[in-house]
């Protein structure tokens, strides 16, 4: 047998080994569990918004503005009063990465809370909410930020079931047009993934635009829902999906001379399907990241989709199913190889640096899938090079044994596809590094001065402060001296003071800063207009962790 399952002695491929197997299915599936309760991220944070979350104004702004790491698109925009009364914002522009909204109306007092939720280029949505008050705070009101579990297994469920269908459908039509000869084993279960993946494709595209938009499962049935998902990259990968589908289950039911050419052109489509939305493809450089997933899914059905009719066929001891087995095992090899490679690019690039490995929810998983493959690959090895000689020579007991082993490599293989679809709910190191290099920008505005405050990156540790000053006006103003004053009392730090030098153009620059804690600071600017005059100026800054 091939080798792309995970290496263990012969006495593995018993019964023992099954249970074994098994058990492992449990435990990654718990712990999948474990690792989704936490609030799921996203992979485009908010880095700047005006109003200031928190600020106290003193009239209602024209405007609102949410500006993101990444270029996104507004799916749900709300502006809730300070009485609960939700009102829909659906006048807005997009200009780079800055979401520009216009406020309908007039508000009154208190304390309003700005809710948005967003879709990220990955295809994957994320939300959030900004409190500002108009004269004077007032009892904020409550947004809820539940995790709705019901629709989070719908989407996690769906997953898996894409991946039945792309993999052990279209790979398992792949394995019979190509591998298997004349022989038919398998063709049922194969016929009946197909028909899994045609029913959960449509349906986790009904799960995106209800991720996408919050709503609960209660609302699939709403064409908002359906418009909202297909306009997401995911919509890609369910058309892509689909057409590999049908060409999976055209290479089946069709015309044999046309079987060879439409399960080719179906692992392609898996492939594809794959490469249009999602974690990996979404990655920098996409010259490489998309061609990478590419080739790791079309690697994954290839090799997937084989072991349930292989393992058939030399259970029913048919007339091709050494002739299956032998060119399955001289085929996997390269095969495997392409597909390690790309996984490995594919880990690097997401996961950045190996303490990202544990102190991730992605980390952790990918260290469970890799447990996983290790297992996977050790037990092929096995198999190609101790089991798969004598098979071959006609052994019956040997082949019995190789059955059983293809048996414990699909448990593995559903464990991982698991995993695999518990990615949907964390964002990779790389999208939080990102995020966390991104600064904090706050506008400060005053009758005598104004500034724009950057500091970067916006998490506490070291950071650098560039500021470009003016007047109260917008008008330019050359100031003898600035000075950054940061303080938090509430956690026990006095003002920290730092000289800014001057870069030009009316910008200030402070290197070599470092921020002890994260929170809310207080920051202040002391602008030396005149040896006879200064000007202060201040406002608050979140530093994130």
């Amino acid at each position: 047998m091939n080798a792309i399952f995970p290496l263990q002695r012969a006495a593995v491929i018993s019964k023992g080994a099954g249970w074994a197997a098994g058990g492992l299915l449990c435990v990654v599936m718990a712990f999948i569990v474990m690792v989704s309760t936490s609030q799921a991220f996203a992979h485009a944070a908010l880095i700047k918004t005006e109003p200031a979350d928190g600020a106290v104004l003193a009239q209602a702004p024209a405007r609102f503005l949410l500006t993101f790491s990444e270029p996104v698109s507004p799916l749900v925009l709300t502006l809730v009063k300070p009485d609960g009364t939700p009102m829909p914002l659906t006048s807005f522009r997009l200009s780079d990465q800055t979401v520009e909204i216009d406020n309908p109306r007039a508000l009154k007092s208190g304390t309003h809370v700005l809710s948005w939720r967003v879709i990220s280029t990955d295809g994957h949505p994320v939300g959030g909410s900004l409190l500002f008050s108009i004269g004077a705070p007032s009892e904020p009101p409550v947004v809820s930020e539940a995790v709705d579990w019901p629709q989070r297994s719908a989407i996690w469920i769906g997953k898996v079931f894409l991946y039945i269908g792309l993999f052990l459908g279209v790979g398992g039509a792949f394995a019979l047009a190509w591998l298997a000869g004349d022989g038919r084993a398998g063709q049922r279960f194969v016929t009946a993934a197909i028909l899994c993946g045609l029913v959960a494709a449509p349906l986790s595209l009904g799960f995106q635009g209800l991720d996408a938009l919050g709503a609960p499962l209660t609302q699939l049935a709403q064409p908002m829902i359906w418009r909202t998902g297909l306009g997401t990259s995911f919509g890609w990968t369910v058309l892509i999906a689909l057409i590999a589908l049908g060409l999976g289950l055209l290479s089946l039911a069709g015309p044999r001379v046309l079987a060879k050419p439409f399960a080719l052109a179906g692992l392609a489509g898996v492939g594809l399907a794959l490469a249009a939305s999602g974690h990996a493809s979404a990655a920098e450089p996409q010259w490489l990241t998309r061609p990478s997933v590419f080739v790791h899914g079309a690697g994954i059905a290839f090799w997937a989709g084989a072991l349930v009719p292989l393992g058939l066929a030399l259970k029913r001891q048919t007339v091709d199913a050494l002739a299956f087995l032998r060119r399955f095992s001289w085929t996997i090899l390269p095969v495997v190889a392409v597909l390690a490679a790309a996984g490995v690019v594919l880990a690097i690039i997401q996961v950045q640096t190996p303490p990202a490995l544990i102190g991730t929810a992605y980390g952790r998983l990918l260290l469970d899938k890799l447990a996983l493959l290790v297992f996977l690959f050790t037990l092929a090895a096995v198999n190609r090079w101790k089991l798969t000689a004598s098979a071959e020579g006609g052994s019956t007991e040997v082949q019995r044994r190789l059955t059983r082993s293809i048996g414990v490599e699909m448990l593995i293989v559903l464990a991982i596809f698991g995993v695999a679809a518990g990615w949907r709910f964390t964002p990779p190191p790389r999208a939080l590094a990102i995020a966390a290099a991104q600064p904090v920008s706050i506008h400060i505005h005053a009758l005598q001065a104004m500034a724009d405050l950057s500091i970067t990156p916006g998490h506490a540790g070291p950071v650098a402060a560039s500021m470009i000053i003016m007047t109260g006006d917008f008008g330019p103003l050359d100031a003898r001296e600035v000075t950054l004053v940061l303080s938090k009392p509430d956690s026990g730090i006095e003002p920290l003071k730092r000289a800014a030098t001057k870069s030009g153009n009316g910008g200030w620059r402070i290197d070599n800063l470092v921020i002890p804690v994260q929170g809310r600071w207080t920051v202040r600017l002391n602008i030396l207009v005149s040896d006879f005059e200064m000007v202060k100026i201040e406002a608050p800054v979140d530093i994130r962790p």
